[in-house]
């Protein structure tokens, strides 16, 4: 005997959220894309910053962390 399958008599709604993106949303992450690919085309455009040494130091130490 098959079981009876119950419909729903109306079709579920959405609930009205706002899906629609702000232009910025779109914008932002294909500048910083943009930005990037640039960097990598032509690194001689990136010049290293001549920061404080303390600053250079952690950074050296957070890469070879991440290099493990």
């Amino acid at each position: 005997m098959p079981a009876r399958t119950h419909s729903r008599p109306h079709p579920a709604t959405t609930g009205g959220a706002g899906t629609r993106l702000p232009w910025w949303a779109l914008a932002l992450p294909a500048l910083a894309f943009v930005a990037l690919l640039a960097l990598i085309l032509n690194p001689s455009d990136a010049q290293a910053a001549g920061g404080d040494p303390a600053i250079v130091r952690l950074l050296e130490r957070v890469q070879q962390l991440v290099a493990r």
